[in-house]
């Protein structure tokens, strides 16, 4: 090469790494891990792909609960990221961290970028919106309980698709006389038998509207109706109907190895079930307790949405803003909700479902969509607020193993659970005074 060539040839790639060096870096802390980190890591490397101005770096900091923790801890440090993922009962949290939290709409806004509230399915947005309206982080992996079922057990058993809890038990006989060791578990049980079960069936969880009316709220889902229920489950374990297999999805294989023939959790266990289930199954809604209500309310969203923090530069947020238009954007969400079984979160990525005809060639993955949108929301169906609710999911956890061990009633449980977690709604209280 002769010196001419090789001075072009060194400022040709001096030109390509300046050019690499000038992207502006915007940093997203999540709690995928497995497939679904993957597929995150898919989102961010096609969005830096689709222009050169920004680059995305994903990192996974561990569940839900370690990931936002190491935010908070790196934010007094002042080396926190731009974006960060926080599951649902995180918001209150979120919200009370004064100073940390740019709200979505507003950092939209703020960057020059096309934002409309409109497009989101109202069931999914009304859980981050202030009392204004406002949306205060974006929704991005969001989903709902649904009762997941063994066709070919229900099948053998000669019982049909439970609509009613009387249906489940009535099943689960059927099935144990059938050989089947298990009828029926469930996953995140505060989650599934608790704040779904009472939204369910519009009870109020809490005071002030579920916690959304103010801070000073007290849990009101130590009830006659949910002690009812959940003491029933706990008898129906004598008989093998139920059995209880730990928390978040440690259930899992209870149900895909075909131990238990119907499994209450979320909707985005679909991938998992998809490739690890050897038979015919099929996912239909919550089961409804017709001693409590005529008819179902709707479901609450589970998953998790997209915060942003403040101490940034603006050119950083307006890379932000691009990237959570194009995380939105209906091709990006048709696929996230056809891969994992987390719900579109816009209307426009539902009717793209529709459209490319996932749902007529997967029946009943629109199960969770149905349930969400059943009807208007109700002060005690649209969510729940509640400060430190990461621990007192851990305290309703500790309680309810209690009653599956037989160690305590279900009021018993429930009584503590509402007393102990009280203790941290106040504490929660003074702090964010």
């Amino acid at each position: 090469m002769t010196l001419s060539k090789a001075l072009l040839a060194s400022a040709a790639f001096g030109m390509v790494a300046g050019a690499a060096a000038a992207q502006t870096e915007v940093h997203w802390w999540h709690a995928m891990g497995g497939t679904n980190g993957e597929r995150v890591e898919k989102m961010a490397n096609d969005f830096n792909a689709s222009q050169s101005e920004f680059k995305i770096i994903p990192t996974y900091k561990g569940n839900y609960t370690e990931t936002m923790t190491a935010a908070v801890a790196a934010f007094r440090a002042k080396e926190h990221p731009h974006l960060v993922q926080v599951f649902e009962v995180g918001t209150a949290t979120m919200m009370a961290a004064k100073g940390a939290v740019y709200p979505i709409e507003q950092m939209m806004n703020d960057a020059g970028e096309a934002f409309d509230r409109d497009a989101f399915l109202p069931a999914v947005i009304s859980y981050y919106q202030t009392p204004e309206g406002e949306l205060l982080s974006m929704p991005f992996n969001s989903s709902t309980p649904v009762m997941w079922y063994n066709a070919d057990a229900l099948a053998e058993a000669g019982v049909d698709v439970p609509k009613t809890w009387d249906d489940v038990m009535m099943a689960s006989e059927k099935l144990g006389a059938n050989g089947m060791d298990c009828g029926f578990s469930f996953g995140w049980q505060s989650w599934v038998m608790v704040e779904n079960f009472s939204a369910w069936h519009d009870l109020p969880m809490g005071t002030k509207e579920n916690g959304y009316a103010g801070f000073d709220t007290e849990f009101t889902f130590n009830n006659d109706k949910v002690a009812a229920r959940l003491q029933t489950i706990a008898d129906s374990s004598a008989s093998k109907a139920f059995k209880y297999g730990g928390r978040r999805g440690d259930s899992l294989p209870m149900f895909t190895n075909g131990e238990c023939a119907m499994w209450m959790n979320s909707s985005a266990y679909y991938g998992s079930i998809k490739t690890q289930a050897k038979f015919n199954y099929g996912q239909t809604m919550l089961p409804l307790d017709a001693s409590i209500a005529e008819a179902p309310q709707n479901s609450i969203i589970g998953g998790a949405t997209l915060w942003a923090l403040t101490g940034h530069e603006s050119e950083e947020y307006k890379g932000l803003a691009q990237f959570m238009t194009y995380l939105s954007s209906p091709e990006v969400q048709a696929w996230w909700h056809q891969e994992t079984g987390y719900v579109p979160i816009t209307t426009a990525a539902y009717e793209l479902s529709k459209e490319q005809g996932f749902y007529d060639s997967n029946p009943g993955t629109d199960t969770a969509i149905q349930q969400l949108s059943l009807n208007t929301p109700t002060a005690n169906s649209r969510g729940i607020r509640f400060g430190n609710f990461v621990q007192i999911r851990d305290i309703i956890n500790e309680e309810l193993e209690a009653l599956w061990a037989g160690d305590k009633t279900a009021t018993e449980a429930l009584d503590a659970a509402a007393e102990r977690g009280n203790a941290l709604l106040r504490k929660f209280e003074r702090a964010a005074m």
